[in-house]
């Protein structure tokens, strides 16, 4: 089985803080750790009331001292809202406190809405559209060989493991182009999934940094103990998708039932969408979806989200999924 890796965007939940969002993701990193999962992702999100995870470098340092084994990575880090030197001196930091256990994924979007870049950047020079240059110039910043006349402190001479992120073309053609390994976001955009897949791999150039095409596709789990139960938890995400969409972002609020079938054709067709990538029901039945769906794509790593708003019964969920990469 392929290894199976965990994304935590640190949900708040809707009558709790952020304290409480951290407290509990560290107790699901150490408890994924424990069931064998591979790498624990932190995402970067900006002004979401239901995401605690914007200081992302700062937080996979807490999961990181908490943990011993398990790697810590961001996925990812929207790097047109920062220099790429600042993010190299962060992430030789994390490297340097936690040796061989860091993963640095970057993604060209910005996170957050427009008004929530501008604050961010204090003005929107800084172009997604030089994401390519600044993977370029942040990669050259770990580099022992490095060419540019300022040097990355801590960072300079560090191997920290670089992935390109996406949810369209764009990203796959660069980490094809530059040999990087590529994780994409059907857990929330699956539309592109199969194109992006068979472009980086038709594409990829051998490097130093990887041989051969290397992907992790983001799939969503809301496992349980029966059917019923799964499907009732998987209703905050649900709301939480909806809310979003519908421009009224909010803290993962607690699950309603049937909620699919309270809603319009046009929230409904939505979630059929972004759910597309998901696996909900009963081990057994998240043990068939999860397999189908690696023989359906070919995935080298799969990146497990499960955002339920009771912490006890999202522990469960993966704890049920890793019943599938260990059996």
């Amino acid at each position: 089985m392929i290894p199976f890796s965990v994304l935590d965007l640190s949900p708040i939940l809707q009558g709790g803080d952020a304290a409480q969002s951290f407290r509990n993701t560290l107790d699901l990193a150490q408890h994924a750790e424990r069931w064998g999962y591979q790498r624990y992702w932190l995402a970067e999100h900006h002004g979401m009331p239901g995401i605690a995870s914007a200081a992302t470098s700062i937080l996979m340092s807490h999961v990181a001292s908490g943990t011993s084994r398990i790697r810590v990575g961001a996925g990812g880090i929207m790097l047109p809202n920062h220099s790429p030197l600042v993010i190299a001196e962060q992430f030789g930091t994390l490297e340097s406190l936690y040796p061989g256990r860091i993963d640095l994924g970057l993604g060209r979007a910005p996170g957050s809405d427009q008004v929530t870049a501008r604050a961010l950047r204090r003005n929107l020079a800084s172009d997604a559209d030089e994401f390519p240059q600044d993977v370029l110039e942040l990669m050259d910043y770990f580099s022992p060989q490095s060419k540019n006349p300022v040097r990355a402190v801590p960072g300079h001479g560090l191997n920290v493991p670089i992935w390109i992120l996406g949810s369209s073309l764009f990203g796959a053609q660069l980490a094809a182009a530059l040999g990087l390994p590529y994780a994409f976001a059907s857990h929330f955009a699956p539309q592109q999934m199969l194109q992006a897949i068979a472009l980086y791999r038709a594409n990829f150039k051998p490097s130093p940094h990887l041989p051969k095409p290397h992907v992790m596709l983001g799939f969503n789990v809301f496992a349980a103990d029966n059917d019923e139960e799964a499907a009732f938890r998987a209703t905050s995400m649900q709301q939480a998708f909806v809310n979003l969409r519908s421009g009224r972002p909010a803290a993962l609020p607690p699950p309603v039932a049937d909620y699919p079938n309270l809603v319009g054709p046009a929230e409904r067709a939505l979630l059929d969408s972004v759910l597309a990538c998901s696996a909900i029901g009963t081990p057994g039945k998240v043990r068939d979806g999860v397999n189908a769906f690696i023989a359906r794509t070919g995935a080298d790593e799969l990146m497990i989200t499960s955002a339920i708003y009771d912490h006890a019964q999202r522990k469960r969920s993966y704890e049920i999924a890793s019943g599938v990469f260990s059996d």
